[in-house]
């Protein structure tokens, strides 16, 4: 295809964009939607980050948007001759200056934070082309809203964006105005499906995100482009053949000819839905969808009359086997808030309430509270043995270096002397064993610590975020269940130590991104495997 615009990749910045800058430009286009505009202009001028540009393309109009447009003083209009969506777009392009660019139509409405949104979104994803977020079905009133609706691209966008068109609404997308300008903008051959066009040449060169946010609504009033079923497939169809890959690439190839197939059969599916308010009697579309797919649409069509004259178990059983298998296919994952290069929260997820880690640590104290008594030893605070423990008769507290409250101790676990020889019946050492270079003189020195018959109740990272301020000089380990099974058995014999390993893979990836236990629940965090441990605990016991 030839592509209206071309600047190759000169201005195109990987610098973070900033949360809450209003480096945007605001795009609507508008052919004879007049009637509509002011409902698009006011949505915008209502963002909780204000546009740094509003611009209204009028793309040779019968109507007046100049009346509607003179009524925001942000706005400013641009006249263009009748050539089309993709020129419209293309000129808006052009005028614009700021950073980002997102792109409205004149029938459609933003929600209040989508900019927010959209902002926040790029800066959890550097580099990212464009990002995306969910809209919602509306009426022509803005009324009886359906949705959210978010169709979630991973990291193999691309090949997604050849399954299906992923985004579903173009005035949920902020793109980087520098990027979409070198991916040649918009085609002005396609008079539909120019906007999937644009996805898959963006994808296919930068890595695209998506947000859960609801930052736009689609109104649907009865004369809309996507209701022309029969005309969207053809243009669809001609977008997708486009980006069609050399067979020699297997896993794109196959991806593309998923993308064939799906595409007849969404438009077969909803030629035959009664959606009500068609610009084209429903007759005409199957009749032209009859020519372009002409087996596809008759067996979705086969498929609506069964469904509604079957009784009902059978109808279910149907519907149960066009379901996706519980495990998704290669291709198929929905990465949801996940698919970001940023965590979701920094710091383990204190800013968002308990870290994961803390949940298994906690438990296993619970578990042994019993060995937290006589003279007790802790390691950075005297939190735990407070929760815990039972007929403490003394308690002490260790720390690295001086100032922090409640420390009797100071010094280096490895050093010899600093703890002195069979003083504590338990010692508590929680998330600390990574920041001991030398680990087989720390735990020698923790057991000579100990009276015989006290106990160690340790824990230690296994899949962690790594802590980069504080103490990230000194974190120098992690552990396996393998590993600390070895060390503390070298040092206290093997039948004296217990060791587990907590966690799963589920459990593992909320704890890389800083996401809290209060959002999870026991059900999802207490299975363990084996395979992805989050941490890993230790008792050791000092024999007579």
């Amino acid at each position: 295809m030839v592509h209206a615009l071309n600047t190759g990749n000169k201005g195109i910045s990987t610098q973070a964009p900033p949360t809450g800058n209003s480096d945007v430009a605001v795009v609507i286009t508008s052919f004879n939607y007049a009637r509509f505009l002011g409902d698009a202009l006011g949505s915008v001028a209502r963002q909780t980050v204000p546009a740094a540009e509003i611009i209204v393309v009028d793309d040779g109009s019968d109507d007046d948007p100049a009346a509607i447009t003179a009524a925001f003083p942000a706005a400013r209009l641009i006249r263009a001759c009748h050539k089309g969506i993709s020129a419209a777009r293309n000129e808006g392009l052009r005028q614009a200056t700021s950073r980002y660019i997102l792109f409205l139509d004149a029938d459609d409405v933003l929600q209040p934070d989508a900019i927010e949104a959209g902002l926040d979104c790029m800066a959890a994803n550097l580099g990212a082309g464009f990002v995306y977020g969910a809209h919602r079905l509306v009426d022509v009133q803005l009324g009886a809203a359906q949705g959210p609706r978010l169709k979630r691209s991973g990291p193999l966008a691309y090949r997604e964006l050849l399954r299906d068109n992923l985004v579903g609404m173009h005035g949920s997308v902020l793109y980087d105005r520098a990027k979409l300008l070198s991916c040649g903008g918009f085609d002005t051959a396609l008079e539909r499906s120019e906007d999937y066009d644009a996805y898959l040449r963006m994808a296919r060169r930068f890595r695209i995100a998506c947000h859960s946010h609801v930052v736009a609504d689609y109104r649907q009033h009865g004369s809309n482009m996507s209701l022309d079923t029969g005309g969207m497939l053809h243009w669809t169809i001609r977008v997708h053949d486009a980006h069609r890959p050399p067979e020699s690439d297997a896993d794109t190839y196959a991806a593309w000819r998923e993308g064939s197939i799906f595409w007849k059969n969404a438009f077969a599916n909803s030629v035959w839905k009664n959606r009500g308010g068609e610009a084209t009697p429903r007759w005409s579309q199957r009749a032209r969808m009859m020519r372009s797919a002409p087996r596809t649409t008759l067996m979705a069509g086969l498929r609506q009359l069964a469904v509604r004259i079957l009784p009902a178990p059978v109808a279910d059983a149907l519907r149960r086997v066009r379901r996706k298998s519980v495990y998704p296919r290669i291709g198929q994952v929905d990465f949801g808030d996940l698919a970001r290069i940023a965590p979701v929260s920094r710091g383990f997820g204190y800013a968002r309430g308990t870290p994961v880690d803390r949940h298994y640590i906690e438990r296993f104290l619970a578990r042994h509270s019993a060995d937290i008594s006589g003279h007790v030893l802790e390691v950075g605070d005297d939190h735990y043995s407070e929760k815990f423990g039972s007929d403490i008769t003394r308690q002490d507290v260790l720390n690295l270096a001086e100032g922090y409250p409640g420390t009797t101790i100071v010094g280096d676990l490895a050093e010899a002397g600093v703890l002195e020889a069979e003083s504590f019946d338990c010692i508590i050492i929680t998330q600390t064993l990574q920041y001991i270079y030398d680990l087989p003189a720390g735990v020698a020195q923790l057991k000579q610590a100990l009276k015989p018959g006290g106990v160690i109740l340790a824990t230690a990272p296994a899949i962690t975020p790594i802590d980069c301020d504080d103490w990230g000089e000194n974190w120098f380990w992690s552990f396996t269940a393998q590993s600390a099974r070895r060390l503390f058995g070298d040092a206290f014999g093997k039948d004296n130590v217990d060791v587990a390993a907590h966690g799963n893979a589920f459990a593992a990836t909320c704890f890389l991104q800083g996401i809290a236990v209060e959002e999870l629940g026991p059900e999802w965090l207490d299975p363990d495997d084996s395979a992805y441990p989050v941490n890993i605990t230790i008792r050791a016991i000092r024999q007579q």
